[in-house]
């Protein structure tokens, strides 16, 4: 943790992304492109602070996009590749999509044969890609499976039409969740085995995201050792497209404690949500670390933590400290860069964190929120 952050001189609640843990992280996926000849790509849809996409463009290839407008902003603020992947197009969406994209995924081979026309039209090489499902992953929460049983991300290998790959320059799959490389090493060659023969009529193969390669644990040599062996076996560029790994441990949530009530324990109340402000901690679901905290009972003061929300399930988690908490505390959440601002919404009317940055410049509040934004998302 860094100790150079004031967390008393931000607004409350705020977001707070430090630079040296960003650049860390960016460098650590620098050194996989620069190794294997790989090109790594930023998920926006897990980090979208695009005031620093100019810094991560200085490390990464550039940004793969899940909508129209994660491309419109990676191409406007980024400037490098765009590539984009969405279980289906709109046309109207479509036509300005072919303003950014460079690379262009498609869900099935349907969707492939409504746009192909369009693709040819575009004015400019755009590079088109199909997403297979191999079936086969080893993600424990189904929300997260895009391979469960049913799942309508990608084609399995029934439904592949080889003879329709005509124009087609790539593969692509996303099997993995907040996963190292030994899940990687037994996805592949289930990839290979259903969709090996195709391979090598292709220019590049996309293992997408889920790849947790900025965790401290995470085996960098394996997935070195798996991107080398697929593009030296097929002669295909490999694509990474990890979101949470960018900026994974580099964020905190500051927030205030509000109050303090009793129902059988301690209940706290903040100015920040969990369905506001981290929907992950009630989706995924998981318990963010709090700087200072403990488990419940590990310290002295026990209290469960709760947003203001008329949601009865807007609660954080329970939580222990060293000293009794007061209304007028400050906490501070810990990894709250990725899956938060991209996440957030004014749910009951509550407010969004303001976003601070940490850097050589010092902390500064870059953005900070107010009725006009509750407003203008309505009518």
């Amino acid at each position: 943790m860094p100790v150079n952050i004031d967390f008393t001189a931000v607004p409350s609640p705020c977001y707070v992304v430090d630079e040296a843990l960003l650049v860390k992280n960016l460098k650590l996926l620098r050194l996989v492109e620069e190794r294997t000849g790989c090109k790594i790509l930023l998920a926006e849809k897990a980090f979208s602070m695009f005031s620093v996409f100019p810094l991560i463009g200085r490390y990464l290839s550039g940004v793969t996009a899940s909508s129209l407008f994660e491309a419109r902003l990676g191409y406007e603020e980024m400037g490098k590749e765009v590539h984009i992947y969405a279980p289906a197009y709109t046309e109207q969406d479509f036509q300005e999509i072919l303003r950014y994209a460079d690379h262009i995924v498609f869900n099935s081979f349907s969707q492939w044969e409504k746009y192909r026309g369009s693709v040819g039209q575009a004015g400019r090489r755009i590079e088109c890609g199909i997403r297979v499902n191999p079936e086969y992953s080893e993600i424990e929460t189904p929300l997260y499976d895009p391979c469960y049983r049913n799942s309508r991300m990608g084609v399995t290998l029934a439904n592949f039409h080889p003879e329709e790959l005509d124009g087609i320059d790539g593969l692509h799959f996303h099997t993995m969740c907040e996963q190292n490389s030994d899940t990687l090493a037994r996805t592949l060659p289930v990839v290979e085995e259903k969709f090996g023969p195709f391979l090598r009529r292709m220019k590049w193969l996309n293992f997408g995201g889920g790849h947790h390669i900025t965790r401290p644990d995470y085996d960098v040599e394996t997935l070195i050792r798996c991107i080398d062996s697929v593009q030296q076996k097929y002669g295909v560029q490999v694509y990474l497209e990890p979101g949470e790994a960018v900026a994974l441990n580099t964020g905190f949530l500051v927030c205030t404690v509000l109050d303090i009530t009793e129902n059988g324990m301690p209940l706290v109340i903040l100015d920040t949500s969990a369905a506001c402000h981290m929907p992950d901690v009630l989706e995924m679901p998981y318990r963010p670390n709090i700087i200072g905290a403990g488990q419940p009972g590990e310290l002295p003061h026990t209290y469960r933590l709760g947003g203001p929300t008329c949601l009865a399930g807007d609660v954080i988690g329970d939580y222990s400290f060293a000293q009794p908490l007061r209304p007028g505390d400050r906490l501070v959440f810990c990894d709250m860069a990725h899956y938060t601002m991209v996440k957030n919404n004014t749910f009951n009317g509550v407010n969004l964190p303001s976003i601070a940055w940490n850097g050589a410049d010092g902390l500064k509040v870059i953005r900070r929120f107010g009725y006009e934004d509750f407003r203008s998302r309505l009518s």
